[in-house]
C-alpha cells in the first residue's frame, strides 16, 4: 500500500472532509496529509531511510495516526509500543528493534530510556516543555507538507508489531508494505464499506494490528474515523448516537461493560450497520444481547492474527451462525491438520494452518521462532484448534499453544513466568489461563516458594508491577508445595488446568 499516494489522492478529492473526529474536533483529509508529510520530511532530513525504525509510544490520538502515516509515507518502519507497557519493556523493545527515533508521550522517564537505548538518535515528545527533547509542535513547524520524494517498494518492511514482552524472546511480527493492503481489502470484501461509512475506534490500541486497520480504512476507503483515546462505555454509546457511526470492532469485555451500564438501552444505535467482536473468545449469548440494541445491524465475529495482517474473516450476517468465524477463502488459503501436519478432511477437528499474501514475513531477529510457525512452503501454524462445518464455516475450538488473551491483549505464559522467576523467593512457577466473565481469560500463577522463604501475594504483585504491564500480571495466585511433572520432567499444565484449584 502506497500511503503517500493515498494521502495525496484523498486530500485532493476531499480536502475539507472530516477524516478524524477527536474530542469534537474535526481534522480534514488535507490536515492529515500535511501533518503526516511534515513528520516524514523532518525524519528524512534527519537522515532516516527505508529500513530505519521509528518507535511509537503514544495513546490513541491524532498524533499517533499522523506518526504511522508519516513513517509509512517515507517508507520507513514503525515499531508501535503498547501504551500500557512498563518503562523496562519499552527499553527492551527499542533495543531489540534498534529504533533510531522514539515518538512518545511524557508518561515515562524519557531521559532514562534515551540513556539505555544506544540506537536512539532522537526522541520527539508529544507535548511542549520536555527539556532536552524535540517537541511535536516544533518538529511540524520546521518541516514542509510537500509530498516526500522516496521510492516505494511493496516488499520493504513496514512495521514490527511486538506480541510478547519477554526480554529473552520478544516476538516482533514483521509486516511489509504489501501487507497493509489486506485489512481494508478483507473488510471491504466481507462488509462492503464505502466512503459514507463512519467508523468508531473506541479503545482498540493502535499498537495492535486491529487498531492499525482503522487507520488504513480511513486513508484507503476515505471513511470518517471517530476516535476515542480510551474505552469508556457511556461515551462509546454517545459517540455512536452523536456521529451516526456505522461500524465498530471491539473485544468481548467491552460489550460486557456496555451491557452493564444503567440505561444502556436508551441510546439510538439505528445508524449501525455492523458491530464486530475481535481479539478474545466471545459468547454468542453476549452478542445476541447486544444485537437487541441494534436489530437492524449485523453483529459479527471476526478472526485474524497479527501474523496474518488481520482481519481475515467475519462470520456471516446471520445470527444463527454468530459463533463461527466465517469463511477463510479471501486473500488466504486454509487447511486443518493433525499433530503431524497431515491435512484432515472436514468435519475433523485440528490445528488451523493458513497460507497466502497476508502472512507475515517473519519474527524479527528470531529465525528459530519463525521456523517453528512457518513451513518451507509458506503455511503458518496458527495454534488455533478449529472445526469446519458442511458449509465450510470455521469455528474456533481452542488454542494449541500456551497463550492467554486478556480482553484482546495477548499474554504469553512464558513471559510472565520469566518475570516471576526473577523474584528471589520463588522456586518454581507455572502460569495458565483461566476463564473470566469480563476479560475472556486471565492469567493464574501456581507458585512454589523456596523452603526458607515465605511471602505474600501482594509482595509478588508489587514486584511484578515494575516488570509487567498490568494486564499481564496474574489475577490469581495459588501457593502450592510442588508442581505436577510429566515423564520428561516438564511441568504438566494440563493437570493444573484439570485440578480446578481455581
Amino acid at each position: 500500500m502506497n500511503i503517500r499516494e493515498l494521502l495525496t489522492k484523498q486530500a485532493k478529492r476531499y480536502p475539507q472532509r472530516s477524516a478524524i473526529l477527536f474530542k469534537e474536533k474535526a481534522i480534514t483529509f488535507s490536515q492529515v496529509r500535511d501533518s503526516s508529510f511534515k513528520l516524514a520530511n523532518y525524519l528524512l532530513k534527519a537522515g532516516l531511510g527505508c529500513n530505519d525504525k521509528v518507535a511509537i509510544f503514544l495513546p490513541n490520538t491524532p498524533q499517533t495516526i499522523f506518526t504511522f502515516l508519516g513513517v509509512f509515507s517515507m517508507g520507513s518502519v514503525v515499531v508501535p509500543l503498547d501504551f500500557m507497557l512498563t518503562e523496562n519493556e519499552i527499553i527492551n523493545f527499542i533495543n531489540h528493534s534498534q529504533a533510531k527515533v522514539l515518538i512518545a508521550a511524557p508518561k515515562i522517564d524519557l531521559a532514562n530510556v534515551k540513556d539505555k537505548c544506544k540506537s536512539l538518535e532522537e526522541v520527539i515528545v508529544s507535548e511542549e516543555g520536555a527539556e532536552g527533547f524535540s517537541s511535536w509542535g516544533t518538529v511540524l513547524e520546521k518541516s514542509s507538507p510537500s509530498q516526500p520524494l522516496v521510492e516505494y517498494k511493496e516488499n520493504n518492511l513496514a512495521a514490527i508489531f511486538y506480541t510478547s514482552g519477554s526480554t529473552g524472546h520478544p516476538k516482533g511480527v514483521c509486516l511489509e508494505y504489501r501487507h497493509l493492503n489486506n485489512p481494508s481489502q478483507v473488510i471491504n470484501h466481507f462488509l462492503e464499506l464505502s466512503e459514507e461509512d463512519i467508523t468508531l475506534c473506541g479503545g482498540v490500541p493502535f499498537s495492535h494490528v486491529g487498531g492499525l486497520g482503522y487507520i488504513l480504512m480511513t486513508v484507503q476507503l476515505s471513511s470518517t474515523l471517530v476516535l476515542m483515546e480510551r474505552f469508556q462505555p457511556l461515551e462509546f454509546l454517545k459517540n455512536i448516537e452523536r456521529h451516526k457511526v456505522t461500524i465498530f470492532c471491539i473485544v468481548p469485555a467491552m460489550y460486557i461493560a456496555i451491557l452493564s451500564l444503567k440505561g444502556y438501552g436508551k441510546f439510538d444505535l439505528s445508524s449501525l450497520r455492523y458491530a464486530v467482536v475481535f481479539g478474545a473468545p466471545s459468547s454468542p449469548i453476549l452478542l445476541k444481547r447486544f444485537h437487541k440494541l441494534c436489530p437492524q445491524a449485523a453483529v459479527l465475529n471476526g478472526w485474524g492474527m497479527t501474523e496474518t495482517s488481520a482481519p481475515n474473516s467475519f462470520s456471516p450476517p446471520d445470527e444463527s451462525k454468530i459463533s463461527s468465524i466465517g469463511y477463510l477463502d479471501f486473500n488466504i488459503e486454509a487447511k486443518i491438520v493433525d499433530d503431524n501436519g497431515n491435512k484432515l478432511d472436514s468435519p475433523s477437528q485440528g490445528e488451523l494452518w493458513v497460507k497466502g499474501e497476508a502472512i507475515m514475513r517473519e519474527y524479527y531477529k528470531e529465525p528459530g521462532l519463525t521456523k517453528e510457525v512457518l513451513t518451507e512452503d509458506g503455511w503458518l501454524k496458527t495454534g488455533d484448534i478449529v472445526r469446519v462445518d458442511s458449509n465450510q464455516l470455521y469455528y474456533i475450538v481452542g488454542r494449541k499453544k500456551d497463550m492467554i488473551k486478556v480482553a484482546g491483549e495477548i499474554v504469553f505464559s512464558a513471559e510472565v513466568e520469566e518475570k516471576i522467576h526473577r523474584y528471589s523467593k520463588v522456586a518454581e512457577v507455572a502460569v495458565i489461563g483461566v476463564a473470566d466473565d469480563l476479560r475472556g481469560e486471565v492469567p493464574k500463577a501456581f507458585i512454589v516458594s523456596k523452603d526458607e522463604d515465605s511471602f505474600s501475594e501482594q509482595e509478588l504483585k508489587d514486584f511484578l508491577k515494575e516488570h509487567l504491564a498490568h494486564f499481564k500480571i496474574p489475577h490469581y495466585f495459588e501457593f502450592v508445595g510442588d508442581l505436577p511433572k510429566n515423564r520428561t520432567g516438564k511441568i504438566d499444565k494440563q493437570k493444573l488446568s484439570e485440578s480446578r484449584l481455581f
